[in-house]
């Protein structure tokens, strides 16, 4: 898949802390932070551990599946530099794996999504370094 040249929003600056995430996100992979000292998942990326200095934090590859914890349709922009007309769904989602992201719901009529629908990550290229994850509502069956 090509970069959308249609984009208008900010583009994201990986930082060395995040830059395995948006790696995983340009391979279509959803990778977050893992703790070697308790095995809990860490999203969002950090360079510290939560669970204390004696911790490592390695990048493991997860599910991309969840579902939505908390929604909001944005039926209007949020704001004018995103270039992004309304409706759309902002959501958190919650990982299989237990931690929250928040991230746009998309290919879905925003009025269908609510708390706890099953949702799939989705990766949206939008420049040839950057890809975007997002969700969206999951495959029955």
């Amino acid at each position: 898949m090509t970069a959308t040249s249609a984009w208008a929003g900010p583009i994201p600056r990986p930082s060395a802390v995040s830059q395995p995430y948006w790696d995983g996100a340009k391979q279509h992979r959803l990778v977050i932070q893992r703790s070697q000292k308790t095995g809990a998942y860490v999203f969002y990326p950090r360079a510290v551990s939560p669970f204390g200095a004696d911790d490592t934090l390695e990048w493991v590859e997860v599910s991309g599946r969840g579902h939505v914890h908390a929604c909001a349709i944005a039926r209007t922009p949020t704001a004018a530099h995103l270039g992004v007309d309304g409706p759309y769904v902002i959501a958190i989602v919650q990982l299989e794996e237990g931690p929250h992201m928040t991230a746009n719901i998309i290919d879905c009529d925003p009025e269908t999504i609510h708390p706890g629908t099953p949702v799939e990550a989705a990766y949206i290229p939008i420049t040839e370094e950057i890809t975007l994850v997002q969700f969206r509502p999951a495959a029955v069956g």
